[in-house]
């Protein structure tokens, strides 16, 4: 059964040991950890040592993630509830606001968590700001099932 990966992109707006920013690692443990004991997050890796690609640089300082998980709807699930759900609602304390074309995630299908990678993530992303959303990379108001069809998100 395929599952999905998500890529996320931000920059906080201050350097990674700022006070502020020590807020957003404090909540990003305690939403990781929610992740983790939801039974649906499959994998989680590391960004350290992954080299920060062009789009991302900016003023800011770069945050990215990448997480396999069992199904689209236990993501979006995760996303909008809980912890993460707060988080999104203070990102503006923490995070640069974003120009009016630049998406902080995108999503895709995949079968097996070893086809996941971080640069499998970036040419993701950087189809993604070609093309838009298709069943290659998406978001969640323009999500995709696994066999390509569109999918609105409930």
């Amino acid at each position: 059964m395929a599952q999905v990966a998500i890529y996320t992109i931000g920059r906080l707006n201050h350097p990674y040991d700022h006070p502020v920013s020590k807020g957003f690692y404090e909540m990003g443990y305690k939403v990781m950890r929610q992740a983790s004991v939801s039974g649906d997050l499959v994998r989680e890796f590391s960004s350290d040592e992954v080299p920060v690609p062009e789009e991302v640089k900016g003023k800011g300082y770069p945050v990215l993630t990448l997480t396999v998980w069992q199904s689209l709807q236990a993501l979006y699930r995760f996303s909008y509830s809980g912890k993460h759900s707060q988080a999104l609602r203070n990102r503006s304390r923490w995070m640069e606001s974003y120009e009016d074309k630049h998406i902080p995630y995108i999503i895709w299908w995949t079968e097996t968590v070893n086809d996941v990678s971080w640069e499998e993530a970036f040419r993701r992303y950087n189809h993604y700001n070609d093309y838009g959303s298709t069943p290659f990379a998406f978001d969640f108001k323009h999500a995709f099932d696994e066999r390509g069809e569109v999918l609105v998100m409930k």
